[in-house]
């Protein structure tokens, strides 16, 4: 799926009033900062949709930066922000457009990104790991396979999915602080709710 088509597949999902992941962090994201993230750092959020994580993140004192594939999902993102008070540096971009600048970051977010097929999900994590100050940390909540059998949300695409060892082959350079699998119920707008199989991962570069 090149830029274009992948703009037009997100602008389609987008493009309602409503709010399709709702207006609040994801839970796991927000317990992880919690411990690991403190005000004034800098923190990038990948595909931030309608802005739902960094706002809050922003919310929490924190420099955001975010960028998506859909300009449907930024403008209602850059409203949201507006909204809330805040100010977020957001960019129209897919993750292999995006400017990863080395040693930038302080923490690297990636919320449901599973958008990404095992080739682009490698580079993605290699770019994240650059981009990150040392000592800097990535967060990242997925689904594991298993919620195929759930189907409440995310992609029906078994090589989208994930699973603990794909995980850790993938955060080799890193230090994983936390990393779970585990089965909750989601409240994440219409696109995400109910029973949910997901993985949490916390790592450190």
């Amino acid at each position: 799926m090149n830029f274009d088509d992948a703009k037009e597949f997100w602008n389609q999902r987008f493009n309602k009033q409503e709010f399709i992941f709702g207006k609040e962090p994801n839970e796991y994201l927000a317990l992880q900062a919690k411990a690991h993230l403190k005000p004034n750092q800098k923190v990038l959020c990948i595909a931030d949709g309608e802005g739902r994580n960094g706002v809050w993140l922003a919310k929490q004192g924190m420099q955001v930066v975010g960028f998506d594939v859909s300009n449907i999902a930024l403008e209602k993102a850059k409203q949201f922000a507006k909204d809330n008070q805040v100010e977020i540096a957001y960019s129209l971009s897919d993750t292999d457009g995006f400017d990863w600048q080395e040693n930038t970051y302080d923490a690297v977010i990636g919320i449901f990104i599973q958008f990404a097929e095992p080739q682009m999900r490698a580079r993605i994590f290699q770019q994240a790991y650059r981009a990150l100050m040392p000592g800097g940390i990535f967060i990242l909540q997925g689904y594991t396979l298993k919620q195929l059998e759930y189907k409440t949300g995310g992609p029906s695409l078994i090589d989208h999915l994930y699973t603990e060892e794909m995980i850790r082959e993938l955060t080799q350079e890193f230090q994983i602080l936390d990393l779970r699998c585990y089965e909750k119920e989601l409240n994440e707008g219409v696109r995400h709710a109910g029973i949910s199989a997901l993985l949490g991962l916390v790592a450190k570069k």
